[in-house]
């Protein structure tokens, strides 16, 4: 696929624009004041597949401890903004490589000079976020859904031109809705008129699982378009849960080399003569600990079976009683159904 061609922003030494490939973030949910339990999550999240991580420092006491989180992990930092200008400042100067910023809850255009001027001389890049649900609006209780898209748009555009006459550029744009349609009209709207990388989420999806749709429907519908250049799912809960989800989306789009076994399924029918379910189920758990960017597929019958098999690295037809496995699309052998998993588990051992 094609991506929408943007500019390039270095946060950190992490690199979001069309020219980089798609990055994963998350953001602690922890006390940041807590030091070392912030750390271990930065890690895990960095382990899970976060590019960025970022840190929410409300209170003096935050940025006092952002300063000692970015000397002790090897991941880029964003500092979550809210209404102070001096919180802005302070997290800069603590090392954050961005800082996520909704200009709209700045109390004067004077703080906002010096938030910008403070980023400028310590070459941190900034995000700008607009959410429908704090959209600056005296009358947006009364503004219809249908006419959102159009006030969010409203609002970045007289946000980036602040930052544009103060010729600051490293900018990347973000409008988010826990609406999935609204989200999507937004990006769009926003990737056609602004030529800044863009962060993709909803504002909030749910507790996992009921993340996983909404967040793959309007995160994958825009990247599916080029649109996307950073993305996060916010889902409640562990982040390195909505980091997995924000991976599997952008490997399911090509966007991500995938690191594990990707296991394929066929969803059964009459045609089955061997319980597929609790066979896949089997070889699931047999090859969790396996890193390596394989496709295995377990198939229940002829039908799809073989095509299924030769797009594989390795593939089990099973019939009545036994499995014919197959290697890059070749019969390799017959086995017994209780011989399946470890024969499969026998040949990966080889691939």
């Amino acid at each position: 696929m094609t991506r929408r061609t943007t500019t390039t922003v270095n946060v950190g030494g992490v690199h979001i624009g069309s020219q980089a490939p798609v990055v994963v973030q998350s953001m602690t949910k922890v006390p940041t004041t807590d030091v070392a339990r912030c750390v271990r999550q930065i890690n895990r999240l960095v382990e899970a597949g976060c590019g960025l991580v970022r840190v929410a420092v409300p209170r003096r006491a935050d940025t006092q401890a952002l300063a000692k989180i970015v000397a002790r992990v090897n991941v880029p930092l964003i500092a979550d903004i809210h209404f102070s200008a001096d919180r802005a400042v302070e997290a800069i100067e603590a090392g954050a490589a961005k800082i996520r910023l909704n200009p709209g809850n700045v109390k004067s255009r004077d703080d906002l000079h010096r938030i910008i001027d403070s980023a400028r001389a310590h070459r941190v890049a900034v995000r700008i976020g607009v959410n429908e649900a704090s959209i600056r609006d005296l009358s947006r209780a009364a503004v219809p859904p249908a006419q959102r898209t159009a006030l969010m748009l409203k609002e970045m555009r007289q946000y980036v031109r602040i930052f544009e006459k103060r010729r600051f550029d490293p900018l990347v744009l973000s409008a988010k809705s826990s609406d999935t349609p609204r989200t999507i009209e937004v990006n769009r709207a926003i990737a056609e008129a602004f030529a800044y990388p863009i962060h993709l989420g909803l504002t909030h999806a749910g507790l996992p699982d009921d993340a996983r749709i909404p967040s793959a429907v309007a995160l994958g519908t825009l990247l599916a378009e080029g649109i996307g250049d950073t993305i996060r799912v916010s889902a409640a809960g562990d982040p390195v849960v909505e980091t997995k989800i924000a991976v599997e989306i952008l490997m399911s789009l090509g966007l991500l080399a995938r690191r594990q076994v990707e296991l394929v399924v066929c969803p059964t029918c009459a045609r089955s003569e061997i319980d597929i379910v609790s066979l896949a189920r089997k070889v699931k758990k047999a090859v969790a600990g396996i890193d390596k960017p394989l496709r295995i597929a377990v198939m229940g019958c002829i039908v799809n079976g073989p095509g299924e098999a030769a797009d594989a690295d390795l593939a089990v037809c099973a019939g009545k009683g036994k499995g014919f496995l197959y290697r890059h699309g070749r019969r390799i052998a017959t086995v017994p159904e209780d011989r399946i998993i470890a024969e499969l588990l026998r040949e990966l051992a080889g691939l």
